[in-house]
């Protein structure tokens, strides 16, 4: 009998409460599926029965099916009957119907620490309506696995889009802008991160002028966010189609093509690999056998485990600032160790830094706050941290920060509050950089791992 993702999950855990060095692996699944939730009297879609019963069906198979991350779309005037029959523990909340909101959502059995709705910076009315609503994507960074002790957990951020639908010249142009503006936005905000990427893209790679989709292909580009698209690995041996083969709905195989994608990378802290692909519409159909939705669901099953060199602690504090990441500076050097520990610190957190003993400088926040420091002997390592959080103007920030090191001395800087949590680095392991959000002070925080 094959474990479950949750006992997969539990091992993992007892594995790192042990202190063994055993790589932590388990398995999710992602489903995208467009809802047809535009007004019946904007477009019926072509689906038979009421929407609002289409609606409700669709959300009770979200629910049955246990699907872990499920990313909608056109999630416009019927949302609440979706979510009535789901049963998922973390669900994000509408951004409104028709003509408010975007009609993306996410209902996913994992939680995330950042959650980011995003405007196309440009749409298109050339074949329809794409400017009625406010299209775009959304970004979350989503936790995979955690520790009971926030000491060590997997994050892999999930992006879910619509692009601007159509074939004249300014749709297409639009969707490219699309497409560049989510790429862009990967490049700034995930860095280091392993992502998957998905949604209605409106493209298909056997339409020539479809170029956005390809260039988030490693294959295609090789200075693009480096992607790989599970159909074309799993069901076409890696090669992009450039002949027409659109699928039916529902769909009687798998080598058929949909305007509906995938797109995922790894990362030095998570690594990905997808295991299996298909059109999931034998499960999102009618009792008498109608279709519930004019797309196929599509669903991709992902194994994944935590990286050899470079892992990372769980996140304190709040969802603000700019996103940085020392993981690629890190995955470049062998054996990274820091040899100074430098902090900024008053009544909040204002900053923190380290040096490495090869001289690599990494540093984030204000400079804010009196500044302390650490120097670390050659035999000693950073390997415990505590972190405190606190409200501020109704936000929540990293208020306090203190290292211990292996030979038990310490060093610290803010002002320690009553909500704190501890991060200790496993057996043979050490702190060796960050990863969070800053600005004038460090909004959210995680620490990040590597041999000793």
């Amino acid at each position: 009998m094959k474990p479950s993702r949750r006992l997969n999950a539990a091992l993992g855990v007892a594995l790192l409460h042990d202190r063994c060095l055993a790589i932590m692996s388990g398995r999710f699944n992602i489903l995208s599926i467009n809802v047809a939730g535009l007004p019946e009297f904007l477009n019926n879609n072509d689906i038979p029965g009421d929407k609002e019963t289409n609606a409700a069906s669709i959300g009770s198979k979200f629910a049955e099916h246990n699907l872990d991350v499920i990313h909608v779309q056109e999630d416009f005037n019927y949302h609440a009957h979706i979510y009535r029959t789901d049963t998922h523990p973390f669900r994000t909340a509408t951004s409104g119907g028709v003509p408010f909101g975007s009609g993306l959502n996410t209902l996913s059995n994992f939680p995330w620490a950042h959650f980011q709705r995003v405007k196309w910076d440009k749409c298109s009315d050339a074949s329809g309506f794409d400017c009625l609503t406010p299209k775009g994507f959304t970004f979350m960074r989503v936790a995979i696995s955690t520790s009971t002790d926030n000491s060590t957990a997997a994050y892999v951020d999930f992006y879910n889009l619509h692009t601007d639908a159509g074939g004249e010249d300014r749709d297409l142009a639009a969707r490219q802008n699309n497409i560049n503006q989510v790429v862009e936005f990967i490049s700034q905000s995930s860095k280091g991160n392993a992502v998957v990427v998905y949604g209605d893209t409106n493209s298909r790679y056997s339409r020539a002028a479809d170029t956005g989709i390809r260039s988030m292909l490693a294959s295609e580009n090789a200075t693009g966010p480096g992607m790989t698209d599970p159909w074309i690995e799993l069901q076409r041996g890696g090669v992009v189609p450039t002949e027409e083969n659109v699928c039916a709905n529902p769909a009687s195989d798998n080598a058929c093509e949909v305007v509906d994608k995938v797109f995922y990378r790894s990362s030095p802290l998570v690594t990905l690999q997808a295991k299996t692909f298909r059109y999931d519409s034998a499960r999102f159909l009618q009792p008498d056998g109608s279709v519930l939705s004019d797309h196929n669901p599509v669903f991709v099953e992902f194994t994944w485990a935590a990286g050899p060199s470079l892992r990372q602690s769980e996140f304190s504090g709040g969802a603000f600032g700019t996103w940085f990441s020392d993981v690629p500076a890190l995955a470049a050097i062998k054996y990274p160790k820091p040899a100074t520990l430098v902090f900024r610190g008053g009544s909040r957190l204002d900053g923190v830094a380290l040096t490495l003993t090869d001289g690599t400088s990494l540093s984030h926040g204000g400079t804010g706050g009196t500044e302390v420091s650490l120097e670390l002997g050659p035999t000693e390592y950073w390997v415990e941290a505590e972190l405190c959080r606190g409200q501020k103007s109704g936000k929540t920030r990293n208020f306090y920060i203190q290292a211990v090191t292996s030979s038990g001395r310490t060093l610290a800087a803010g002002t320690r509050t009553t909500d704190c949590a501890f991060y200790l680095a496993q057996d043979g392991w050490q702190i060796v950089g960050y990863v969070g959000q800053d600005g004038d002070e460090i909004d959210m925080l995680a620490f990040l791992y590597a041999p000793q």
